[in-house]
């Protein structure tokens, strides 16, 4: 593909590209999903497909395809529709080729060699995990396992191509006694280190705790966030809202805030691509740029907003390396890398005398983004009293804003799980408006 790759280029630069950049990604995964406790269906995938970015007097053009034997053709069209485009007074350049960190834990030997039947099994251990705890069922859940390569070669000198693996497992749970409780539990990994059966019992024994709950009256209490609930909110609620483009377009609610104090002066928010075995771990971000650790939030204070090379160029400032790509089919775009939530741990609901904690939350994909307003559900919610989980709640809304939210943090966990790209503990907020 390198070859095919470098070529391209060159047919690129031959039909009037002033710059150009070839993407390659190609994917194969491995994904049993069961229902109750037999299994519903195992497939094995894999995909490839390039994007080819074309540059002509300050105007881009896209195209993308899943077949090499079509890359001249691709290339042409994204050519072409740089020729068509207006000029964007914007456009600086596509990144230059730089230094590569070494980033460790990415690649599990183990994962690329795993067969079918290894992913059904460890699928059943989910099931088998379950029924450890009598009184649940699961309802459903999965096992996928996946291995990537991605190339990315550009006219500026850009050439780096990495290889990475990663499984995920996840189980649904209800209880078959009296009244009904539902928990699920989720986990993921760059290499073959998750405990399934663990994860089907703790989410049975979540589902069995819950159930008989309680109603609370509406108040304001503290509030300990799971990770889980926790990494919801803020990627809704606050993450958009550092996301360079953004601020630039006027739909951030951080705009000239850098310098300022936002949170706790406790807190600290790290935007890390350099993570040993992270989710969002890599060499370079998706068009090239290396990757590297950006201090979103010191001791409270903003300190940086992220940017791919674009947005970077707006400005006349460097990329942070935060370019992402959902797949080949699209251009590159702000996004998150590892996104380190870092605050002094302690036994958290030891040290809470009384209160609420939420396991997970439903909803916050509906915050508004740029004000950091969010109002959510909460699913497996219990209440703390004299330093320990008492009564499960029955139903629970909680609303609040992100940014006051920050300024309120009072407390972290030591329980601290990788939520996909999110890193965090158990977080918990005082004064937080909660209604029974």
């Amino acid at each position: 593909m390198y070859e095919l790759a470098k070529k391209a280029l060159d047919i690129a630069e031959k039909a009037g590209a002033e710059e150009a950049e070839i993407y390659y990604i190609s994917n194969h995964s491995t994904s049993v999903n069961f229902k109750k406790d037999a299994l519903e269906s195992a497939k094995d995938r894999f995909s490839e497909g390039i994007g080819v970015r074309a540059i002509v007097n300050g105007a881009v053009g896209f195209a993308s395809t899943n077949s090499a034997k079509d890359l001249e053709n691709t290339i042409k069209i994204a050519v072409a529709e740089a020729r068509v485009r207006e000029n964007d007074p914007d456009w600086v350049a596509l990144p230059s080729n730089g230094k590569y960190p070494t980033v460790a834990g990415i690649f599990d030997k183990r994962i690329e060699a795993m067969k079918l039947e290894e992913c059904i099994g460890y699928a059943m251990e989910l099931v088998e995990g379950t029924k450890e705890v009598p009184g649940t069922l699961p309802t459903s859940g999965s096992f996928t396992r996946g291995k990537s390569r991605q190339l990315i070669l550009n006219t500026n000198g850009v050439e780096i191509e990495e290889e990475s693996t990663a499984v995920s497992g996840f189980v649904d749970v209800i209880t078959v006694n009296g009244e009904t409780s539902t928990a699920y539990d989720f986990d993921v990994s760059r290499s073959l280190g998750i405990d399934f059966r663990a994860l089907g019992k703790h989410a049975s024994e979540l589902a069995l705790s819950s159930g008989n709950g309680i109603t609370i009256e509406a108040q304001k209490t503290n509030v300990v966030f799971h990770p889980f609930a926790f990494s919801d909110i803020l990627e809704a609620a606050f993450a958009p809202s550092l996301d360079a483009d953004n601020v630039q377009k006027g739909r951030s609610g951080l705009i000239g805030k850098l310098g300022e104090e936002l949170a706790a002066p406790e807190l600290s928010i790290y935007d890390d691509g350099l993570v040993e075995a992270g989710i969002e771990t890599s060499a370079s971000d998706d068009e090239g740029v290396p990757s590297q650790r950006t201090t979103v939030l010191e001791k409270g204070v903003l300190n940086s907003y992220l940017y791919d090379s674009y947005t970077a160029g707006k400005e006349g400032t460097k990329s942070t390396g935060n370019a992402a790509r959902g797949s080949y089919t699209s251009p590159p775009a702000v996004g998150l890398r590892n996104f380190i939530i870092d605050y002094p741990q302690t036994d958290l609901i030891a040290d809470t005398d009384s209160g609420v904690f939420v396991n997970t939350v439903i909803g916050a994909h509906t915050a508004n983004s740029i004000s950091g307003d969010f109002s959510v559900e909460a699913r497996n919610a219990f209440t703390i009293k004299d330093g320990a989980l008492d009564k499960p709640i029955k139903s629970l809304m909680i609303s609040g804003n992100a940014f006051d939210l920050l300024k309120n943090i009072t407390g972290a966990g030591t329980d601290v799980r990788k939520v996909g790209g999110f890193i965090s503990p158990s977080i918990r907020v005082s004064d937080m408006s909660v209604i029974g």
